[in-house]
C-alpha cells in the first residue's frame, strides 16, 4: 500500500495535467516530459498503479465514457434501486451497512463514544480511519494529518479519540483491496435525508456510474438533486460511501470533497479492475 500511495502523486500529477491540456489529446510523451521521466518509466508507473496503460485508463475518464456508461447501466441501476437493499450492498467483497447515530449521541456529538484513529496509505493517497469499535465513523483523504486529526475531534467532540494504527490495520486494508472479505458498518452523523443520499450511494455497483438526479428519483425525491450533492459534500466516510460514482447528468466529472483529480482517478481505476483489462 505504501508503494502505491506514493505512486498515486504522480499519477494525481499525470491526470491534472491530462485534464487542463484534454483538447489537445496529450501523447504519452507529452505527458513524460511535464512529469520529467521517462515514457517507459511513467508507462511502468501507471501499469503498476492502475493495471492498465495509461490510454486505457483515460478512456474510463472522459465525458463521452462517462456518458455512454450512464446510458448503458441505466437498466441495471434502476433495477438495483427498487431491489428493495434497504441501507445494506455489496459493495466489491465487502459488506457495508449504515447506521446513524441516536439524536441523543447526534447532540452530544459522541459524549460516552471511544474512537480510535490510524493513517494510512492506499492507491490514492493517505487516509485517516477512524472507528468506534465495530463501526467505522470517519474515512478522510489526507493531505494534512493534524487537520485531519483536529477535524476528527471537532466532528466528535465529546467522545475519547485514541490513535491506534494497529488495531485498524485490517480494517483499512480491506477498503481497497477485493481479496479482504469484511462486513463493516458505518456509524455515521447526519439528518434523515443526508443518511438516505448514503444509503442510496451504496447500491452503486463498483465501476458504474449515476447522476444527481438519479439519486434523486430513487430516493423519492426527483427535484432534490441540489440538496443530493449537499449530502455527497458531507460525506464522512469516503469510498466506502461511493460519493465519487456520482457525476453530473451531462457526463461531466463534477466536485468532489476530497478532489476532482482523485475522483477521476478512483473512476478510472474501479473501471480498469472490472474489465479486468491489462493492456
Amino acid at each position: 500500500m505504501h508503494e502505491k500511495s506514493f505512486h498515486y502523486q504522480t499519477i494525481a500529477h499525470a491526470l491534472e495535467f491530462i485534464s487542463s491540456h484534454y483538447d489537445a489529446q496529450p501523447e504519452l510523451a507529452d505527458v513524460a516530459r511535464e512529469l520529467r521521466i521517462s515514457q517507459f518509466h511513467f508507462q511502468r508507473l501507471f501499469l503498476r498503479w492502475a493495471g492498465v496503460s495509461p490510454k486505457k485508463f483515460l478512456q474510463y475518464i472522459t465525458v463521452t465514457h462517462a456518458k455512454e456508461m450512464l446510458r448503458r447501466n441505466s437498466t441495471t441501476e434502476e433495477a438495483a434501486f427498487e431491489s428493495g437493499l434497504s441501507g445494506t450492498s455489496r459493495l466489491h467483497d465487502l459488506f457495508i451497512s449504515i447506521e446513524g447515530v441516536s439524536p441523543g449521541t447526534f447532540k452530544k456529538r459522541g459524549a460516552d463514544l471511544q474512537i480510535t484513529y490510524g493513517i494510512f496509505d492506499s492507491p490514492f493517497g493517505k487516509f485517516l480511519l477512524a472507528s468506534t469499535g465495530e463501526k467505522i465513523c470517519k474515512l478522510d483523504f489526507i493531505d494534512d494529518e493534524r487537520s485531519a486529526v483536529r477535524e476528527l475531534h471537532e466532528e466528535w467532540h465529546n467522545a475519547k479519540i485514541i490513535h491506534a494504527r494497529d488495531a485498524l490495520r485490517s480494517a483499512a486494508e480491506a477498503v481497497f483491496h477485493r481479496h479482504k472479505k469484511m462486513k463493516m458498518t458505518l456509524l455515521v452523523q447526519g439528518t434523515p435525508f443526508q443518511i438516505k443520499v448514503w444509503e442510496a450511494l451504496l447500491k452503486i455497483p463498483e465501476g458504474h456510474l449515476t447522476s444527481y438526479d438519479r439519486i434523486a428519483e430513487a430516493i423519492g425525491m426527483p427535484r432534490a438533486s441540489r440538496a443530493v450533492g449537499s449530502a455527497l459534500a458531507h460525506n464522512p466516510v469516503a469510498y466506502l460511501i461511493p460519493c465519487h460514482r456520482v457525476i453530473k447528468k451531462v457526463g461531466k466529472i463534477g466536485e468532489y470533497r476530497w478532489g476532482s483529480v482523485r475522483k477521476q482517478a478512483m473512476i478510472g481505476w474501479e473501471g480498469a479492475r472490472k474489465t479486468g483489462i491489462k493492456a
